[in-house]
């Protein structure tokens, strides 16, 4: 039976990706930051038969990252998910905001949590089937397709997400692990506002039938929610 890991599970894009995946018979390893207030996601576990287990992740806790990875040792991994991410302060997204302290949390959570996320679980998506590392990023991170300016913080940190994207197809090739950025398209979420293009349902079908057709050849790609490129 396949599996996935998805972090950010408890909400959004990832609760709903976390519902469809197991309605599909997938074991899924769903992870969030207080899982007792996970009220949504527990009950899916709940009614998912054992195919959903919850684990308490904070993706920028080093000591939670690598004791779950020491738990999942043994447990191949066909996809590994870094859906958490963040937006940051409105009021740090402009010229002339920049700050600090918000620069570094963010820049920790949308970038380097995925890039050791990455390396504490390699090992499980090399043993398993599918050998897939998708990384939630977006079009805003884009440094062509930016024609407004602005959200600063935020868009570079998803800049630099495809930048480790990139590296980490070419470094883990050799091992038949396929890594892909990921754009879930404008979704109606707490991140995307309420005039968003897509439902978080039809965003996680998207998302999921763009994973599904997936070959090494695809290693490297920034994939829109159409399954075209999108320019880096």
């Amino acid at each position: 039976m396949a599996t996935i890991l998805i972090t950010g599970a408890n909400r959004g894009i990832g609760l709903e990706l976390t519902r469809q995946y197991a309605q599909s018979g997938w074991t899924v390893h769903a992870c969030c930051r207080m899982p007792e207030n996970a009220h949504e996601l527990n009950t899916l576990a709940q009614d998912s038969n054992g195919r959903i287990q919850v684990h308490l992740l904070n993706v920028s806790n080093e000591a939670q990252r690598q004791a779950l990875a020491a738990h999942l040792k043994n447990t191949p991994l066909d996809i590994l998910l870094n859906n958490a991410g963040v937006y940051g302060d409105w009021a740090h997204q402009g010229f002339g905001q920049s700050d600090s302290a918000e620069w570094d949390t963010v820049w920790r959570t949308n970038v380097l949590a995925p890039m050791q996320m990455m390396e504490c679980f390699v090992e499980q998506v090399a043993a398993s089937e599918l050998k897939i590392i998708a990384n939630m990023s977006s079009k805003m991170g884009s440094i062509l397709d930016n024609g407004s300016g602005g959200s600063y913080l935020y868009r570079s940190s998803k800049a630099a997400l495809n930048a480790i994207s990139v590296s980490a197809a070419r470094d883990l090739k050799a091992r038949g692990i396929t890594v892909v950025a990921l754009h879930p398209g404008w979704v109606r979420t707490e991140m995307g506002g309420p005039n968003g293009e897509l439902s978080v349902v039809e965003s996680a079908i998207s998302l999921r039938r763009n994973l599904s057709e997936l070959t090494l050849d695809d290693s490297g790609r920034f994939i829109d929610i159409d399954g075209l490129d999108i320019p880096f």
